[in-house]
Order: C-alpha cells, then sequence, then structure tokens
C-alpha cells in the first residue's frame, strides 16, 4: 500500500468539494423536505440534491484540475426539457446558495461533465453526488462519496456523512463527519464543520463473537436472510445495525462495528465502483480489509461497474478469514 505521491493538492481540493457538497445536501434537505413531500414520496428534494451535488462537486474539481475526467451517476439531460424546467430551476438555486460564481450554465455543463466511462488506465475521479437517498429522504445516513483512480487503483478518498454521529456512542451529540485517506497515508475523520483531523484504526476485536456488524437498511441492496445466517454462524450476539450508505464504511473504519456485509440479491448485479471507491480506501487505510464475498479484491479497472465482483465483505481485517469462510459456506460461493 505504499505510495510516494503526496496528492496533497488533489486531497485538499477533494475534501472543500464533499464539504461544500455535504451543505448544499443539509440545505436542500432543510427547505424542501416536509411532511407533505414525505407524505407523498415526493422524491424531488433528493433529485435536487443529487444533480446539486455533482454540480459543485465536479465545478470545483474542475477549478482546480481543468480537464479532468469525472465518473458520475447524473447527466442533465432532464433539466434541459421543458419539463424538466422547475427542477433545473430549483438546481440551480440551490447550486448558488453555496457556489454564487456558477450560472445555469456551468452547472448544467459540469453535471454533464461526469460522463467518463472509467476503465484501466489513466486518472479519473467517481462519485456518487448522494449514497442513500432513501437515508436522505427518511432524514437518517447518506454520503457524498469522491474518489480517485489512477491505473485502475483507488488512491484517494472522501467520505461525506452529513447525518452520522461525531462521536458513535453520543448519538444526541454533533453530527457530520468527514472521511478522508490517500493511499499509503492512513485515514483521518473530523467534524463537517471543523478543520481539526484525528487519525482513525478500525476495531481491535478478534472474537467475531464479540463483533457487530452493520448492513443496509433496504434488503433489496443485501441480503437479510442470509446475513442473519451467517452472523448466528460466527457467534454474533448483538443485532445489526442497519443504515444506508457508505456510512457503513465509515462505521467500520472507526470501529463503530467491525463487520459490514453487502451480500448479492441478484446474480446479474454489478456494483457501481461509485459506491464502494471512496469507502473501500477509508477503510483499508483505518487497517481493514474489504474483498467480495468470495474473498476476491475489489477490481476498479473494469469500467463503471465492478463486474468481476459479487458483493462485499469489510472488516477490520483481524475478522476477514472468519468471515469469509462462513459467508463462502452459507452463500455456497
Amino acid at each position: 500500500m505504499e505510495c510516494s505521491v503526496s496528492y496533497e493538492k488533489e486531497r485538499a481540493v477533494a475534501v472543500e468539494a464533499v464539504r461544500q457538497a455535504c451543505r448544499l445536501c443539509q440545505a436542500v434537505r432543510a427547505t424542501l423536505i416536509s411532511d407533505e413531500t414525505m407524505a407523498k414520496k415526493d422524491r424531488s428534494p433528493v433529485t435536487v440534491a443529487d444533480f446539486g451535488a455533482q454540480a459543485v462537486v465536479v465545478s470545483i474539481v474542475l477549478g482546480a484540475f481543468a480537464g479532468q475526467n469525472i465518473v458520475g451517476e447524473e447527466e442533465a439531460t432532464e433539466l434541459r426539457t421543458e419539463a424538466g424546467r422547475s427542477l433545473k430551476d430549483k438546481v440551480v438555486r440551490a447550486v448558488r446558495a453555496v457556489a454564487p460564481g456558477l450560472g445555469e450554465r456551468e452547472v448544467l455543463a459540469a453535471i454533464d461533465h461526469a460522463i467518463h466511462p472509467a476503465g484501466p488506465t489513466g486518472r479519473y475521479w467517481t462519485l456518487d453526488p448522494i449514497d442513500g437517498t432513501k437515508g436522505f429522504l427518511r432524514g437518517e445516513q447518506y454520503a457524498v462519496a469522491l474518489a480517485l483512480i489512477e491505473e485502475g487503483r483507488v488512491v484517494l478518498g472522501v467520505l461525506g456523512c452529513p447525518n452520522l454521529p461525531v462521536v458513535h456512542t453520543q448519538p444526541d451529540g454533533p453530527h457530520g463527519c468527514l472521511f478522508v485517506a490517500v493511499r499509503g497515508a492512513g485515514a483521518v475523520m473530523c467534524g463537517l464543520d471543523e478543520p481539526a483531523e484525528r487519525p482513525i484504526a478500525v476495531s481491535s476485536v478478534t472474537e467475531a463473537a464479540a463483533a457487530s456488524f452493520c448492513e443496509s437498511v433496504e434488503s433489496g441492496h443485501s441480503a437479510h436472510d442470509r446475513a442473519a445466517v451467517i452472523a448466528r454462524q460466527l457467534g454474533l450476539s448483538a443485532p445489526p445495525v442497519r443504515m444506508d450508505s457508505q456510512c457503513k464504511y465509515a462505521a467500520v473504519a472507526r470501529g463503530d462495528a467491525s463487520v459490514y456485509l453487502r451480500l448479492p440479491t441478484k446474480s446479474d448485479y454489478e456494483e457501481k465502483i461509485w459506491d464502494h471507491a471512496a469507502g473501500w480506501i477509508v477503510v483499508k487505510e483505518a487497517g481493514g480489509q474489504v474483498t467480495d464475498v468470495r474473498g476476491e479484491p475489489l477490481d476498479f479497472s473494469l469500467g463503471r461497474t465492478l463486474r468481476n465482483n459479487k458483493g462485499v465483505v469489510a472488516t477490520n481485517g483481524r475478522l476477514h478469514d472468519q468471515v469469509i469462510a462462513a459467508v463462502r459456506e452459507v452463500l455456497g460461493v
């Protein structure tokens, strides 16, 4: 994992981009989410935040590194239509609240820039502007995830978790965290609005029975029934902590949990690189281990998906072999 490049500028730019995107997301949720929109299952606020966060991150990255390639989820075609005019106006207003210098043309261009196909060569950023859309709408966990990939390897990652408690054991205390990792340089965290960083490390648990594990809230994202069987086989007695988004990687990286299981629910599903790249390096640099359910390393060099991998298992490293053995037995892989 040694890396001779400091990535000092890239790190600073990524942290600022994610910080500003988190502020946009918080502002959108505060002003656009209401009991009425929740009752109607209106997803437009998260759509505004999704587009807006992508525009903010891309514009900041391109402002520092002109012409950089970016892999993202969104493109602005819908916003350029007559039917999308109202949504576009909301997106532009949300972006201008945190980046006043950006006009409509710049916002749309930034969103449309994130279309790089990724692959094994070159340098590109990968972005999930809101990972955990249902968590965002519920007022629970979601993340802004940005990573830098070079020659198919993740070298830098920043996770912004606006609703995550700064101290795990103080759920009523301050919320909002940033997690930062550079290849070979360890992982740190800070409060979303605090510059002071502190190193983080995975838990020291060595006995599976003493471990806690986390998984997705949505059963469509991870097979809860099979996870329960695996937990019993490992002797895990604590109930799973369920949360949306790459905040689960953050929980493992700072020792809140020792295991994160994302078990396949569909045989043909391919995980997206932006759903895992930032979280992967944060856990790895905090001393943990991340593989697929067969124990194979995650391969970020194959384009926009992890098509050679199935599911994800992240642990504190000490438990990884035990967990993978149980996973393989239960899943038959």
